[in-house]
């Protein structure tokens, strides 16, 4: 249960003084529903205003001016704004402008005749100096109600600077004086603040700098989440290390047929990667490992391998797939596999129902399905196993850690075996899995070419077309990506379903629509077409970003890449490539790039290394737009940068281990501390796992 003592951060927005229901709902929209959350939103910048006597002075920006109200404009128009006319001790004039002016209200605040200290932002509208919208305007006796420096934060439609900045004011009153959770060594070595005053420094900065990412606030709030991320993770990753495990030892007859009936040997990094699986496998404690590979690598066969294992046993394993293509890609392949070794696989997905899915359900529980491949719907409690030994996820990425472990919950001790083909910067896997036993494919099946890689201005556009034509005249396969489905009306870019239609006029019914508001039916005719060859232009969205194995798809057209994140990009290459002919990728982008956009192509274009991709992706963007963190199972961190603040993760998680060595049940004074610190970061499931011990 919540500590007493962090109620007020929690108590709703509406808790506090002047927010009403209207307001309410735009504060949550912007950062959140409590208290918490208006001190967890920072401010990106600060004014600085310079006090000045004159307006000859004065150049653009803002500033803070005497003035004398010298005559009111009204508008001719109610297009036009109110302007209010004055002038200086030296008879410089200025206008201050307003757009849907209440000329009641600025008659009041602004009798002509009468000096106002006025501050804003100064520039120039042709000849005239002008200050649109000021930010106060105060009688020349009170110049101290108007602040030197002011910070600036993210706003919302509805809501001004200065109402948010009194609400942050007033949850800032809240904020408890808690007992320090961080080694006294560490914050004297680093010069740290208490997170309390901490978060006062960051709300009200002297200059600039406390708000840079590497400030000593800043940082020391970054740690703080970081200590809490990886605390969190290391409690849960202990619960289940804790429950009993099995030893699954196969005696290899399955594991034996099925590398016999490979068309190719094992990489290296396969046959090691599947070593440690199995040697996991085979431990009484219970499996909980990461199979992280580059588009390509070979996951699958890995993770078939460590499924016959438990299959060899007489036991029954589970392959968890983020969507239903790609879990109907999987069923198909492993559908082959198990086939050829006289086992039962099947799929099941929200798309079974009625005496089907009964039929199915029926011969899981009893144990003559060997291997299931399927979505969320494995979740569902109706889904039961005979005898669940082994948990595959793949594309871990986009299921968080509470789905890992109710689908684990499923078999007595079952092992878990979590892969992804989304190559995780070093920094980030740590964010996500903690000190998690990851296994790493890092070369490629023999007999794979190298994807030649072409960046080309959009205006070039009929040239591509006239080479996707040349490439279906060789009976190549293409693909062809863009980021929207539909024409959209704010944003100038390519949409699929356009795109379709334009295709469609030059290479006729070849052409085919994949995108994710279609029906899985649809979805799965139009991709199985494609696989058989009627169709050989497939126009998609990124819904084929993962999973899809089409051998004979050669060539890959991306449209508006510069719209795509690197390792997005990456994977979309990794689509074609995967056969024995040259396959080339091409990236369609709107000049002028940005500099970002620029440094990513260049990247893409140098190399094909999903792992030095995936870094470079972390720091051209950061963590939170990586892998679309708000709709994955990554940790989304509300100050920590893990691009900026990289170095403190490996602090937090050495801190974590000391402090677990010690006092694993977190009863002493700094571990009733860090229990604080779990339920102020929101990782309260943490602390339900340490009272069930």
């Amino acid at each position: 249960m919540r500590p007493e003592v962090l109620y007020p951060l929690f108590a709703p927005v509406r808790s506090l003084p002047g927010v009403g229901a209207q307001l309410e709902t735009t504060l949550t929209r912007l950062a959140g529903s409590r208290v918490l959350d208006l001190l967890w939103h920072l401010p990106v910048t600060i004014v600085e205003r310079r006090r000045l006597a004159s307006l000859a002075d004065a150049g653009a920006g803002p500033v803070i001016l005497s003035l004398r109200i010298d005559e009111h404009e009204a508008p001719r128009s109610p297009r036009h704004p109110y302007r209010v006319w004055c002038s200086d001790d030296s008879g410089n004039t200025t206008a201050l402008v307003f757009f849907h002016a209440r000329p009641d209200y600025l008659q009041r605040v602004l009798p002509p005749g009468e000096v106002r200290l006025v501050s804003g932002v100064l520039d120039r509208y042709g000849e005239t100096a002008q200050i649109t919208h000021p930010d106060y305007i105060v009688g020349a006796d009170e110049a101290d109600s108007i602040p030197q420096i002011e910070t600036i934060y993210p706003l919302a439609t509805g809501l001004s600077g200065k109402v948010l900045r009194r609400l942050v004011g007033a949850a800032l009153q809240r904020a408890p004086a808690l007992d320090e959770w961080l080694d006294p060594a560490l914050v004297r070595q680093r010069g740290w603040p208490h997170w309390r005053d901490a978060l006062a420094l960051l709300h009200a900065p002297a200059d600039a700098t406390v708000l840079e990412p590497t400030s000593l606030p800043r940082c020391r709030l970054a740690y703080d989440e970081l200590l809490a991320n990886q605390l969190a993770l290391a409690v849960m990753r202990g619960h289940l290390k804790r429950q009993p495990g099995r030893a699954l030892r196969g005696d290899g007859r399955l594991r034996r047929r099925l590398l016999a009936s490979l068309p190719f040997p094992l990489t290296a990094a396969q046959t090691a990667a599947a070593a440690e699986i199995d040697t996991d496998m085979q431990a009484p404690t219970r499996m909980l490992r990461l199979l992280q590979g580059d588009v390509g690598s070979g996951k699958t066969v890995v993770a078939l391998l460590a499924m016959l294992a438990a299959v060899e046993t007489g036991a029954q394993a589970v392959l968890m797939a983020p969507t239903e293509l790609l879990a109907r890609q999987h069923g198909e392949t492993l559908g082959r596999f198990a086939k050829s070794l006289g086992l039962t696989a099947a799929v099941l997905t929200g798309r079974e129902k009625g005496a089907p899915r009964e039929r199915l359900l029926t011969a899981l529980a009893e144990g003559t399905i060997n291997i299931v491949v399927g979505t969320h719907a494995l979740f569902q409690e109706s889904v039961a196993f005979a005898d669940l030994a082994l948990v595959v996820i793949d594309e871990q990425h986009r299921f968080g850690v509470h789905q890992r472990l109710s689908l684990a919950g499923k078999g007595a001790a079952a092992d878990v075996l979590v892969m992804t083909a989304t190559p995780i910067p070093r920094t980030l896997m740590l964010a996500a899995y903690g000190d998690l036993d990851v296994s790493r494919l890092e070369e490629k099946p023999p007999g794979r070419t190298p994807i030649v890689t072409r960046a080309i201005p959009l205006d070039r556009l009929e040239e591509v077309v006239a080479a996707v034509g040349r490439s279906l005249a060789r009976g190549d396969r293409v693909y062809w990506v863009c980021p929207l489905v539909s024409v959209s009306e704010t944003l100038d870019v390519a949409a699929a379903e356009e795109r379709f239609a334009t295709l469609h006029e030059s290479f006729g019914d070849r052409v085919g629509l994949l995108h994710g508001r279609m029906s899985a039916a649809e979805k799965d005719k139009t991709m199985a077409a494609f696989v058989a060859g009627r169709i050989a232009v497939l126009v998609a969205t990124t819904v084929i970003e993962v999973g899809v194995d089409v051998p004979e798809a050669t060539v890959m057209v991306i449209e508006h890449a510069e719209r795509f994140g690197l390792a997005q990009l990456h994977q979309l290459r990794g689509r074609v490539g995967r056969g024995e002919g040259q396959s080339s990728c091409l990236l369609l982008y709107a000049p002028p790039l940005t500099a970002t956009a620029h440094a990513r192509l260049a990247i893409l274009r140098e190399t094909d290394d999903g792992f030095r991709i995936a870094e470079e992706d972390l720091r051209l963007r950061g963590a939170g737009e990586l892998l679309g963190v708000r709709q994955s199972g990554l940790p989304t961190f509300r100050v920590a940068d893990l691009a900026a603040h990289a170095d403190l993760l490996p602090i937090a998680r050495d801190d974590v281990q000391l402090i677990l060595g010690r006092d694993p049940d977190l009863e002493s004074p700094r571990g009733r501390a860090l229990r604080t610190l779990l339920y102020l970061f929101e990782r309260d499931a943490a602390v339900g796992y340490l009272r069930s011990g």
